[in-house]
């Protein structure tokens, strides 16, 4: 019976359905530090912050789902282009396709996944994309114009595609789209 239990809370992790993210909002009307993040199901509630509150330090943060605990963090000193995403033993890289330019990623996941994630529509930073749909769809887009506060977002992505991934594209889109106080 003990090993039976034993094998149960070892496969667990495997049969559990993928997250699907609906949306993202601050925890405070006039502060970017910290936020919530949305499932399909309600009474779940995931959280974004930044590692160090005070301070004018936005390249390392903390998320956590569930039992899903992660890091966000620049990878390279004073150097924007590239940000490492860790979460459950899975490490996703955010790049930006051309240097110094936010607008256009290409975020790499386990397995050799990758995707192109870009602003839909240029120099305006609320509304986001993935480009290539091989894994299916994912946008995220501020509820209303011109309001970083507040976001939708529509995850049709495969269930293949893990909860790392899904969280380094809205951070990517809420990092480079709300002002750093």
């Amino acid at each position: 019976m003990m090993r039976c239990l034993f094998l149960i809370g070892l496969f667990t992790p495997f049969f559990l359905p993928a997250q699907v993210l609906t949306g993202a909002a601050t925890k405070w009307n006039d502060s970017f530090r910290e936020w919530s993040f949305y499932t399909l199901d309600e009474d779940e509630e995931g959280e974004l912050r930044l590692r160090w509150s005070s301070g004018d330090d936005w390249t390392e943060w903390n998320y956590s789902f569930n039992d899903f605990i992660g890091s966000i963090r620049i990878k390279w000193r004073d150097n924007p282009n590239e940000w490492e995403i860790r979460g459950n033993n899975t490490i996703v890289t955010a790049r930006t396709l051309w240097n110094n330019d936010p607008r256009e990623w290409r975020i790499s996941g386990p397995k050799g996944r990758q995707f192109t994630f870009k602003s839909r529509y240029g120099n305006q930073f609320d509304d986001w994309l993935i480009t290539d749909e091989r894994f299916g769809f994912f946008e995220i887009y501020t509820n209303w114009e011109g309001d970083p506060r507040d976001w939708v977002i529509v995850d049709e992505l495969s269930e293949e595609v893990s909860l790392a991934e899904k969280i380094a594209m809205m951070f990517i889109a809420i990092y480079h789209s709300t002002p750093k106080e």
